[in-house]
C-alpha cells in the first residue's frame, strides 16, 4: 500500500481553499458592480468628418425620446445589447457599439452611414443610396454632397426601404423592373475615382432605362447607354476630356458626348 504525501495533499487544500476565496471574491465584486450607478456618458462619432447626420447630442436626445434610462441607472438594470439594436435601427447610424466600465461610465461608439448617391424620383420624392447598398431617407438640418440620380425613377422609399439594392437585385419581382441597382453600381464606381467624382454631378435616367450623365464642367451632357462595360466607356471619357476637349477648347462646343458604343466617342456639335 503506498504511503500518503502529505505535502501534496496540504498543498491541494490550500489550492482549494484560495480558489474558494477568490470565487466568493469575484461573486461579491460581481454584485458589487450591478449596483454601481451610470453616472457618465460619451458619444463617440466615429467619422464624423465624413458627413455631419447625427452628434453626440443627437444620440442622447434619442434615447430621451424612447424614455431609455441610462444615467443614473444601476449597471445591472443597464442592457447593452437593447441599447446597440436601438442605436442601429436609427436611420442616420450605420454601426454602434456600446460599453459600461465598473465606474459607471457609459461609451457610445457610432459609425454614420456614408451616402454615395441622393435619387430623386418622377414624383418628386427624395432619399439617398448609402455605401451599403442600403436606402437612407434624409437629413432636415444636413445635406450630402453626393451624385444626384434624376429621370425616370418610379421606385417610392416606402416600398423599398426594407431592402438593400443588392436584396433587390436577388428578387424575382424586383430584379427586372428596378433601376436603383444600376445607379448604386454606376454611383459607387464615380465615387471610388476622384477624376470622375469631381467630374460628374447628376445621372439621368431616360424612359428607355438608359443613362445620362451630367458634367460640372461644360454644357453637354454625356449619353452613357447601359450600365456595362464602366472601365471601358470612363477611359475613353477620360480620354477625349484630356486629349480632345482640352487641346480644342471644346467645353462649350458640344451638345452630346455619345460613349455607349464600343470603341468610340461620337460627338454632336451644338
Amino acid at each position: 500500500m503506498k504511503k500518503l504525501n502529505i505535502r501534496k495533499i496540504v498543498v491541494a487544500v490550500l489550492w482549494i481553499i484560495g480558489l474558494s476565496g477568490l470565487l466568493a471574491s469575484l461573486a461579491f465584486v460581481g454584485r458589487k458592480e450591478k449596483t454601481v450607478v451610470a453616472g457618465n456618458l460619451t458619444v463617440n462619432i466615429l467619422n464624423e468628418d465624413e458627413n455631419s447626420f447625427i452628434d453626440g447630442q443627437d444620440v442622447k436626445t434619442f434615447f430621451n425620446e424612447r424614455k431609455d434610462s441610462i444615467l443614473k441607472a444601476q449597471l445591472g438594470n443597464i442592457r447593452v445589447n437593447d441599447l446597440e439594436k436601438a442605436l442601429n435601427s436609427h436611420p442616420a447610424i450605420e454601426n454602434a457599439e456600446v460599453a459600461i466600465d465598473i465606474n459607471g461610465d457609459v461609451t457610445m461608439n457610432v459609425t454614420q452611414r456614408t451616402p454615395v448617391v441622393r435619387i430623386l424620383t418622377s414624383n418628386g420624392e427624395s432619399y439617398y443610396i448609402d455605401t451599403q447598398s442600403k436606402l437612407m431617407p434624409l437629413n432636415d438640418s444636413y445635406t450630402a454632397r453626393v451624385l444626384i440620380a434624376s429621370g425616370a425613377i418610379n421606385e417610392p422609399y416606402a416600398r423599398r426601404y426594407t431592402m438593400s439594392v443588392n436584396e433587390m437585385c436577388k428578387n424575382d419581382v424586383l430584379k427586372n423592373s428596378s433601376v436603383l441597382d444600376d445607379i448604386f453600381i454606376l454611383s459607387s464606381y464615380i465615387a471610388a475615382d476622384s477624376v470622375l467624382a469631381g467630374l460628374i454631378h447628376q445621372i439621368n435616367v431616360t424612359e428607355e432605362q438608359e443613362i445620362e450623365l451630367y458634367p460640372s464642367i461644360g454644357d453637354h451632357k454625356i449619353v452613357f447607354g447601359e450600365v456595362k462595360d464602366l472601365k471601358e466607356k470612363f477611359e475613353k471619357l477620360k480620354l477625349f476630356y484630356t486629349e480632345g476637349l482640352n487641346k480644342t477648347d471644346g467645353w462649350n462646343k458640344y451638345s452630346t458626348i455619345n460613349i455607349k458604343y464600343k470603341n468610340q466617342v461620337v460627338c454632336t456639335k451644338k
